[in-house]
């Protein structure tokens, strides 16, 4: 038997490879357009947090009671829905008044200053406090309420300061 002569493989041709995709360049125009785009945008982050921050930190000013407005101050929770839902309902009835007319205040019971606040009056989380210009106590109400009795509540306190 006659001896078989393997074929001598041909060579693979090369296939020509696709141009890599250039970068495209960024020009001096482009960087500057990008640049202050992301400035502002920071710059606007960073005015929104600080006027949310100290929005809280004047909400918490417990002292703000018996300096001659009459005073809401709810005992807040933050991890309490019911309360969440209250100081949803309060905001939304306080713009009906001038912030001259009606102060608003949150003792949290997170901190220190909220819980000693809550205890003194004996009011449990869910609860609004409402004094009159000189600080003296003059209803308290407990549990979620609609905006309306809330309105017409303010208004009755706002009414006996006058």
């Amino acid at each position: 038997m006659k001896k078989q002569r393997k074929r001598p493989q041909q060579k693979k041709t090369a296939q020509p490879q696709p141009a890599p995709a250039k970068k495209p360049q960024t020009d001096r125009r482009a960087m500057l357009r990008n640049g202050l785009l992301l400035a502002g945008l920071v710059g606007a982050g960073g005015f929104f947090t600080a006027s949310t921050v100290m929005a809280t930190i004047s909400e918490h000013d417990l002292s703000r009671v018996g300096q001659g407005i009459p005073t809401i101050v709810q005992v807040h929770d933050p991890q309490c829905t019911q309360c969440q839902e209250l100081q949803r309902e309060v905001r939304a009835a306080l713009k009906a008044f001038e912030p001259a007319e009606l102060s608003y205040a949150v003792a949290n019971l997170a901190s220190d200053t909220g819980t000693a606040f809550a205890s003194q009056y004996g009011a449990p989380h869910v609860t609004l406090l409402l004094f009159d210009g000189e600080g003296a106590l003059r209803g308290t109400l407990n549990g979620v309420r609609g905006r309306d009795e809330l309105e017409a509540t303010f208004g009755r306190l706002v009414a006996e300061q006058n």
